[in-house]
């Protein structure tokens, strides 16, 4: 999982698998889209207007929780 935010556009996306697909998009609403690849599979989500959705806040610092990593072969 790659999570970016570009602050020239306040825009955050969080790939959720890695490698090119092809996609189709869902629009949730005007700032929230999700990409959907092959098998209906959750290849990512783009949120717009990040700050505003968020709120007064911003972005909110990244905590993860019961992660394995995966070992390299």
């Amino acid at each position: 999982m790659k999570i970016s935010y570009d602050p020239e556009t306040d825009a955050l996306y969080i790939r959720l698998l890695e490698g090119q697909h092809e996609c189709r998009t869902l629009r949730l609403n005007e700032e929230v889209a999700l990409n959907i690849g092959p098998g209906e599979t959750l290849v990512g989500i783009e949120i717009l207007d990040a700050q505003q959705v968020f709120g007064e806040g911003g972005i909110p610092p990244i905590s993860l929780e019961n992660i394995q990593v995966a070992k390299a072969a």
